[in-house]
């Protein structure tokens, strides 16, 4: 077997890294989704109801955004490492120095 990489090995690898780029962009499109719910959430616990059920909603809303907060924060972070492996990926060959994978 040859050392050398082929025109189809650069092809499948660029292929690779393709597809891990649309990967982040989904990951990224997910943080961006969460993001807008977050939002409207946030819309919703400002309603000034008064009653002791509308104070127990504004509570748990509250819960609810500040774990939608944290899951936005490691959908940010997941985008940021898949986009990064993409780059890495193009920069990679599945040859080893002896010419196997």
């Amino acid at each position: 077997m040859s050392a050398s990489v082929t025109a189809a090995d650069a092809a499948a690898c660029s292929s690779r890294s393709f597809e891990v780029h649309l990967l982040a962009g989904r990951v990224e499109a997910c943080a961006a989704r969460l993001g807008e719910v977050l939002f409207r959430l946030s819309r919703l616990q400002l309603s000034d109801w008064q009653s002791p059920a509308g104070r127990a909603y504004r509570e748990s809303a509250g819960r609810q955004a500040a774990a939608l907060r944290r899951a936005g924060e490691q959908m940010d972070s997941a985008a940021v490492s898949v986009r990064r492996h993409a780059n890495n990926v193009s920069l990679s060959s599945p040859w080893t120095a002896v010419g196997g994978f």
